[in-house]
């Protein structure tokens, strides 16, 4: 069993930190920016588990996983990388490429998992989709081998590819969950219904695209250029510029990609921009 130092104590941290246990591989040292959110990971993996706020102190490990933010990416992978080159390093970003750690470490690579984390929400780490790359062969099969321990779905995808899923990610996930926050303010304060009053229209949204491309889905005043129920919804919204503007932009999109073929997509036509 390789000694893990995971770095990270955030949701995918903890998530991960999770599945290495459930695996027997638990970590021997979490290592954040802070002692306390450290401290908290550690606690709740076991009481061998060391708690650190600072790189210096790193143990020699097989194996440095870092699940951190992207701007902090560079200057750990550099820091600890360059200490323990003989090591193999793994990050869990879906934009940041393999080419982040400095040349002297042979073995590394990415375990990226395409999943939204919340901390006090339970997920099934062995349903999570695995994005797999390495810097060599060697590197891929370690981080391979790693991947097929935590998850049944495991796939290779190189920087290029990983980054652009991560953008629809981003767009499939993200982006949803902030319209559904739209859409839950609009309908406790001005229709004064309870958020979950939604939840059947949203269900039947998610289950259509498990059966029909989403583009084939797609419903509403946009699609058929409604725009006297537009011109009133953006007229409800005249309180809240930007979400007026979101309003646009997504009529816009909307309108545009119904129309086919794509030669015949008509000017902008939508009340958008008075």
């Amino acid at each position: 069993m390789p000694d893990i130092v995971l770095i990270g104590a955030g949701r995918v941290a903890g998530h991960l930190a999770q599945a290495l246990v459930r695996e027997g591989m638990p970590p021997v040292a979490i290592c954040a920016r802070t002692q306390a959110s450290a401290r908290r990971l550690a606690d709740s993996l076991g009481p061998s588990v060391v708690a650190l706020d600072d790189t210096a102190r790193l143990p020699h490990a097989d194996l440095y996983i870092y699940a951190v933010k992207d701007d902090a990416l560079p200057v750990l992978a550099a820091a600890v990388g360059n200490r323990f080159p003989e090591a193999c390093h793994i990050h869990t970003s879906g934009s940041t490429p393999v080419s982040v750690f400095p040349a002297v470490c042979t073995c590394c690579g990415v375990l990226y998992p395409m999943q939204t984390f919340s901390a006090s929400r339970p997920i099934d780490f062995r349903r999570v989709p695995l994005f797999v790359e390495g810097r060599n062969t060697r590197s891929a099969q370690m981080v391979d081998r790693l991947a097929r321990r935590l998850s049944d779905y495991v796939q290779p995808l190189d920087s290029q590819r990983r980054r652009a899923l991560h953008l629809a990610a981003v767009f499939a996930c993200n982006f949803v969950n902030h319209c559904y926050a739209l859409a839950a303010q609009v309908v406790e304060q001005q229709a004064g219904v309870d958020w979950q009053t939604l939840l059947p229209l949203v269900d039947e949204t998610a289950a259509k695209v498990h059966q029909m491309p989403p583009a084939e889905a797609q419903t509403g005043p946009a699609v058929r250029m409604d725009q006297c129920i537009i011109g009133a919804h953006l007229d409800m919204l005249a309180n809240n510029p930007d979400m007026a503007e979101i309003y646009r932009l997504m009529s816009r999109s909307i309108h545009r990609m119904a129309q086919e073929p794509p030669a015949q997509r008509v000017n902008d036509t939508l009340p958008m921009d008075e």
